[in-house]
Formats: structure tokens, sequence, C-alpha cells
């Protein structure tokens, strides 16, 4: 089942440093100059606490080119297969495609947009402030990027995820709105249970969500919009109505392109349907949808 902490790396510091610890499988495992950078990257964010200045990063001349390489090959598909509103948050926001821009940069765009603000987060941030923070209006950013010899390809979320997929669909009002409303469920929640099933129908509309638009299938979800490759390919999966018990219990694979997505007719059942779906949601939500599918099936 997914779990958003289980995509990012832990940070730890002791003693010795701060240490971020990347999986063996990770591009950027073996080599130590890559970890050391993410170290100092990670270190302020850890040590950083909300109402001091965000931490800033000197990004260096080769994490400037991943980002323009990034942005640069994924301009054409965005416009070829992003929903509208995606657009005209993007081209509202205005990041620059020729740097990587800084966190309390992308805020002050954001902020007079929908009222969100970027937090740095080092690694690993606990689900239930990495959820319920939405409602404050807060969104929690790494501020590193993937390691160089795959710039179009991240096992983890970084900063062009974030910025890129998140950021640009912040600056959406109605998607906003959408995403505030599913921080005050995560904040209803009193058991863990709970806690996931909002985190998985999340997953399954803002991280992977799919919209038909004027008759055609087109992407909203962070994790495609930000994603050169999956963006190509979400056309293939199985795509679905949405099913609220469907989402919050299927189980499914993080590590792959997902088989199977779920889809909103338009815009306005990704703003009324999800967004009162997030609205409504406590802790007997589950069970009240699973009698609701027992009872539909006699």
């Amino acid at each position: 089942m997914f779990e958003e902490g289980q995509l990012y790396a832990p940070v730890t510091e002791d003693e010795n440093g701060v240490t971020v610890h990347l999986a063996d499988d990770h591009p950027g495992a073996k080599d130590a100059d890559y970890r050391r950078r993410r170290e100092v990257i990670a270190g302020p964010a850890l040590r950083w606490s909300p109402g001091e200045p965000v931490p800033r990063v000197e990004y260096t001349d080769a994490e400037n080119e991943i980002w323009r390489t990034v942005c640069a090959e994924l301009a054409p598909k965005h416009e070829r297969l992003a929903i509208r509103g995606f657009l005209e948050g993007k081209e509202a926001l205005g990041l620059p495609t020729d740097r990587v821009p800084q966190l309390d940069e992308v805020s002050a765009g954001l902020e007079p947009l929908s009222g969100f603000r970027l937090h740095p987060a080092a690694g690993l941030v606990p689900l239930d402030q990495f959820y319920g923070s939405l409602a404050d209006g807060v969104f929690h950013s790494t501020q590193y990027l993937r390691h160089g010899s795959q710039p179009l390809y991240t096992p983890e979320p970084d900063i062009i995820h974030e910025v890129v997929g998140h950021g640009n669909l912040l600056a959406n009002p109605a998607i906003a709105d959408v995403k505030r409303r599913a921080g005050e469920a995560a904040r209803r929640c009193e058991t863990p249970e709970g806690l996931q099933f909002v985190a998985d129908v999340f997953w399954f509309t803002i991280e992977f969500g799919v919209m038909y638009e004027d008759g055609e299938l087109r992407c909203y979800g962070a994790g495609l919009l930000s994603s050169y490759g999956e963006i190509e390919e979400f056309r293939g999966a199985t795509v679905l109505p949405l099913d609220f018990y469907s989402m919050g219990t299927v189980e499914y694979d993080i590590s792959h392109y997902q088989p199977t997505l779920f889809a909103c007719d338009g815009m306005s059942e990704l703003t009324e349907r999800v967004g009162e779906f997030f609205a409504e949601f406590d802790d007997d939500t589950p069970g009240r949808l699973l009698s609701d599918r027992r009872a539909a099936a006699r």
C-alpha cells in the first residue's frame, strides 16, 4: 500500500553530522560527491523551524542544467497532455525554466494565487504532518535534485516533482482548495487506517489523477506532470471512473508506472466530488463506503 513517506530518503543527524540514507539501488547511492551534496542541502532544512527564513540553496551549474533539461522536455508534453487548469496555473506562477527556483521565491508567487507556501523538507516527513499541513496552506518540499546520470528519472520526489508538479497545481486556486480539504480530512483522522485511506485517495487524485476534458483524457496528477516517461504512458493504463472505496483499498506498486488510474469527468468532478469527499471524510467513511457497496450488490 502507498505511503508518501516511503518515497523519501530518511535523514538523520548525530555527532558525526547529517546523513541521507539512500536506498542501495538509488542512482546516487555509490556517488560520494552526490551523497555529500544531499547532506549539505538537507542539514539546514532538517534544523529549520517555521517562522525562520527558508534556507536558500546555491545551486550548481550542473543542478541548474538538470532543471533546464527536464523543463525543456516536459513543456511540450504539458501542452499536449495536461489539463487546462494546470496549464493556467503554470502560466500564472511563471516559474523560471533556466535555473532552479528557491522555495521562498515559489511561495512568493503562490501566496497571492492560492494562499499556499512551501516549507523545506530534508527528506522523510511524517504522514500526518505531510498531509495535515495542507490544511494550513503549507506544502512540504524537498530542495535537492535527482542524480545527474539520469536527469529524466528519479526514484524519489525531488524539487522538480515538488515544484513543477505540485507547485504549478497549487497555482490553480480550485485545485489548491481540494488539497486544502485533503489536509483537513487528514487532521480529522484519529486512526492510522483513516489517515492511510486519505493518503491513498490523494495518490489516485492529486498524485496520479487523470481527467476527461473536451472528450480527451488528460492528466492533472503531480506524479504524472513531473514524470518525463510516465506522462507519455498514462493513456495506456486501465482507466476507471472515480470509486473512492477502490481508490482507498486497492493494492499497487509505487515503483512502477501505475497500471490503473481513476478519471474525473471534467474539472467540476475534481473540485466538487473529490473536494466533497475530503470535506466530509472521517474515520468511519471507509466503513460507510463498504456498506454502501454491499447494499448496492444485493
